[in-house]
């Protein structure tokens, strides 16, 4: 929709910014009518959530296991109509993104185009040399240390002026460049933005292909994901699940496509669908895209959240978060961006997933209480995907 010209957009765009983690055509094809033993609950409880005071129009869950997939949704995929949230709606999955990074990255360890203690140094001479050790296992973990470029002012100045703007993705790194590491690489955890792209930049110049290239032959071609795409611009492909800001008592405003996705790039700017992003969550949490000694690699944990935390207790591994449960362990990726949270897992054979979307940033900086209740919500769903 058109940029509004209201008073409240600036308060909407600073609101927007000081929680953003960012970092984030065909008719739908026939669905299994049987829903996951207690669906009844588990409806019961997406419905309370769109019902909550500054929760999202719209959720949708879609869980898969084996050959068979089962959907539950509640509210609405656009405020002002009827049509409900479908798996084949376009969406921004925000730092689940970061999944498709770190599957890219590893991919290239894997056929030893890239080592996970290849550093910043030997890859990316060009960085500055205070952040020159740390190396791409540290980047995909979040021990980096790196300062995130998504909280600098100047980054954070251009958005509020201009949220379309074209940023040059390759020099995101740029507006933090002239900041010392946050902590001796290795020696602690902090989610950092800035990880990803570095990331990506390091793939880059290890394949000497364009980090788009890569994110197509590496993942997107293999898994058959054809409603997965990487924009630069602000545009959603139709049709689109509409993300929106939620400040009760005003009416939800619909900030789908309020910023570019060129200022998140590898780190969140992704657009996929609840089908596609099952499809390959189910795949990178089973290892399918990688051979057994790499994937030993990834599975080696550290405390540390997502960002969003997803549910249970998260602990951090390479590029991938380790969800333990009441009802047992999946291993995925959260995101929240303007308008969209997402919750991405997979058991760790693979076969079965679970896609949790809603259409509202939820963070521990934007509404704790919210993110509380989602989390529980989202655990009551692993525990249908696990058959517990």
């Amino acid at each position: 929709m058109p940029l509004s010209t209201s008073p409240a957009r600036p308060r909407l765009l600073l609101a927007l910014l000081a929680a953003a983690a960012l970092a984030g055509l065909a008719p739908a094809p026939a669905q299994a009518a049987r829903p996951p033993r207690g669906d009844g609950e588990l409806q019961r409880r997406l419905d309370e959530l769109v019902a909550t005071a500054g929760g999202p129009p719209g959720v949708i869950a879609v869980l898969r296991r084996g050959g068979r997939t089962e959907v539950l949704r509640s509210g609405v995929a656009e405020v002002g109509t009827a049509r409900p949230p479908r798996p084949t709606d376009h969406m921004r999955i925000a730092s689940a993104a970061k999944a498709f990074s770190g599957a890219v990255a590893l991919g290239l360890v894997d056929r030893g185009r890239l080592g996970l203690d290849d550093t910043l140094a030997e890859r990316l001479p060009g960085l500055p040399a205070a952040w020159g050790a740390v190396t791409l296992r540290q980047l995909l973990n979040h021990t980096s240390g790196l300062p995130d470029y998504s909280d600098a002012p100047a980054f954070r100045e251009i958005l509020q002026a201009d949220p379309h703007h074209r940023f040059e993705s390759r020099c995101l790194l740029d507006f933090v460049a002239g900041q010392p590491l946050n902590f001796t690489p290795g020696s602690a955890y902090r989610y950092s933005n800035s990880d990803n792209i570095a990331v990506a930049l390091m793939a880059e110049a290890a394949s000497g292909e364009r980090y788009e290239d890569l994110l197509r032959t590496v993942v997107q071609q293999p898994l058959g994901l054809r409603r997965t795409s990487l924009p630069q611009g602000y545009r959603l492909p139709e049709p689109y699940l509409h993300g929106y800001a939620v400040q009760p008592p005003e009416a939800p405003e619909d900030v789908s496509t309020l910023f570019g996705a060129s200022g998140s790039w590898a780190s969140g700017g992704i657009v996929s669908t609840p089908e596609d992003l099952g499809t390959f969550i189910g795949a990178y949490a089973g290892g399918r895209l990688i051979a057994p000694a790499v994937r030993a690699q990834q599975l080696t944990f550290v405390d540390g959240a997502s960002e969003p935390a997803g549910p249970g207790r998260n602990e951090a591994g390479l590029a991938i978060f380790r969800y333990t449960t009441r009802c047992g362990v999946v291993y995925g990726h959260t995101g929240n961006t303007a308008g969209y949270t997402q919750l991405a897992a997979g058991t760790p054979d693979g076969r079965r997933s679970l896609t949790f979307s809603i259409t509202t940033q939820v963070s521990e900086r934007s509404n704790p209480a919210l993110l509380a209740r989602l989390r529980d919500v989202q655990e009551d769903f692993v525990c249908a995907l696990l058959g517990g």
